[in-house]
């Protein structure tokens, strides 16, 4: 798949799909949809856990996949952002970690390979979605307290473990370890995947992202863009290492270039909707977002494009 996936990328431009939490909102879903048959004596409020409609609502996670390949992605990304036990233990469903994960692949896979099998000239892939979790290795959450942390590496690995052993199970075709606020977590997830990987004898793609949070280019752990390029361009099989999420497109440009001049790897951009206003709505429209994106591809400077929060 690596090999494949070099290949098509030194002849065109790959299309990633876009916001998945977008496409969930549209749908007006209530706690009934989160719960679905199976959960509906969970004693803990579910609604707003979007990893867990790959169980409750299989079919609306398929078509948010056909509706992304129609509009031309070649890659779409699982819905899994927030599936590992460290993020899902919000809703007491840390214990079902795998199984949302591996039904996440399964459902985007399927889809694919449907896809593919009309068009076999236009492959369809489907990226492992791996989020930052809710918790940081770099960083204290009491103030008080420096040096405490609220989770540690071991078990930041065990979690991602858990969860990439479910997208590859499920049939994901590479593994995309996104909106990297700290880069240390990032390397629980390589080690992770590593680890998985040796232990079944796989070469996965992987493709690596972080997310800037202010103008001076850094990570919300302090690194600047080439430190956090240097942090993780040790990774084995990387396919990509790019940015997403962010403060948008217009503002990520020098950033975007700076890594595009810096790096040996192809390079992944995938943008918010520029920032949020006032009620959480984002106010940057399609042709403002893609217009901007057009810029990045003419400048030469990305491989792998599309869309995160808002678009």
């Amino acid at each position: 798949m690596l090999k494949q996936l070099t290949k098509i990328l030194q002849e065109r431009i790959l299309v990633l799909d876009g916001a998945m939490g977008t496409m969930i909102q549209r749908c007006n879903l209530g706690e009934s949809d989160f719960r679905g048959e199976r959960f509906k004596d969970h004693p803990y409020d579910l609604k707003g856990n979007n990893d867990l409609l790959s169980l409750t609502r299989p079919d609306m996670i398929r078509q948010i996949h056909i509706d992304y390949f129609n509009a031309g992605a070649d890659i779409v990304e699982t819905n899994s952002f927030n599936a590992s036990a460290i993020s899902q233990t919000d809703y007491h469903t840390e214990h079902l970690s795998y199984e949302i994960n591996k039904a996440a692949a399964e459902i985007a896979k399927q889809v694919a390979l449907e896809f593919t099998k009309r068009n076999p000239e236009k492959p369809r892939f489907v990226a492992g979605s791996i989020g930052p979790t809710n918790k940081t290795l770099s960083l204290s959450p009491k103030v008080s307290d420096p040096g405490y942390r609220a989770v540690t590496f071991d078990q930041m690995m065990e979690a991602y473990y858990e969860q990439a052993k479910g997208l590859i199970e499920g049939g994901a075709d590479l593994l995309l370890v996104e909106t990297i606020f700290d880069t240390l977590n990032a390397k629980a997830a390589i080690y992770a995947i590593d680890k998985l990987c040796y232990e079944k004898s796989l070469i996965i793609p992987l493709m690596i992202s972080g997310t800037i949070v202010d103008q001076s280019g850094r990570t919300l752990s302090g690194q600047t863009t080439e430190a956090f390029l240097i942090s993780v361009s040790h990774a084995k099989n990387v396919l990509s290492i790019g940015i997403n999420c962010s403060l948008g497109a217009a503002q990520m440009r020098p950033f975007v270039e700076e890594l595009s001049n810096k790096s040996e790897k192809f390079l992944s951009v995938h943008p918010n909707a520029g920032l949020p206003n006032e009620m959480g709505d984002y106010d940057e429209t399609p042709e403002i977002t893609s217009s901007m994106l057009n810029d990045f591809l003419k400048s030469g400077f990305v491989n792998i494009v599309g869309g995160c929060c808002g678009t």
